[in-house]
């Protein structure tokens, strides 16, 4: 009987070692899996939307902006404004008169070579002779007419009608004997004379010469 009972321990023994092997094999790899397991990383996707790194973004320049159309100036060629130098002056007094004055047309002739571009009011004044200084004040401007550009051909010519009131009007004129007009073409500094004896007014707050906008003729 001993013999055996002795063998039965041993069998008993040896299983509960196995026993205890196997439950020790299943804790470790239990472990080992869970220590594997969890959240995944992010992705470069994740964190850009855009499809692009963060160094990609922070780097890439901007698209250069267009330029909107007409914003660079543009230029304009075209003919020279008319000069003195190449026009003659000239009047037509079929206009009439009425109250005391004398309306004409002022007529500006373009006597150069090539085109001229016309355009404005001519700058009119009494004066003395060819040399003298103007007497009185100058031409007013009538603004009732638009300015036009008047562009003249060699031999072409524009007209502005020009209004001379009598001296003889103003009983506080101090009348001065002026032998025509000087004329200063828009936007020129040299004159033309036009023989055309007048009485001027010497005081310089009398108007006597009312011009307006040049047109074609």
């Amino acid at each position: 009987m001993r013999p055996q009972r002795t063998k039965n321990i041993l069998v008993l023994t040896t299983a509960a070692a196995a026993a205890a092997l196997l439950l020790s094999g299943c804790g470790a790899g239990a472990a080992q899996t869970q220590s594997t397991t969890g959240p995944a990383a992010p992705t470069a996707s994740a964190s850009n939307s855009s499809g692009a790194s963060p160094a990609e973004s922070a780097s890439a320049p901007p698209s250069p902006a267009s330029t909107p159309p007409g914003a660079q100036p543009t230029t304009q060629s075209g003919p020279a404004l008319c000069k003195a130098a190449g026009l003659t002056a000239s009047t037509d007094s079929t206009g009439g008169g009425a109250a005391g004055s004398v309306y004409q047309q002022l007529i500006l002739t373009n006597s150069g070579t090539g085109p001229c571009l016309l355009k404005g009011y001519a700058g009119v004044s009494l004066t003395a002779d060819a040399n003298g200084e103007p007497i009185g004040a100058p031409a007013t401007r009538d603004e009732s007419i638009p300015v036009t550009d008047v562009l003249l051909a060699p031999g072409q010519a524009g007209t502005a009608t020009l209004r001379y009131t009598q001296a003889a009007n103003y009983t506080d004129c101090t009348r001065v004997p002026a032998a025509g007009l000087r004329i200063y073409p828009p936007e020129d500094t040299a004159s033309l004379f036009l023989a055309q004896p007048r009485d001027a007014c010497s005081n310089a707050g009398i108007n006597l010469l009312i011009i307006e906008a040049f047109q074609a003729k």
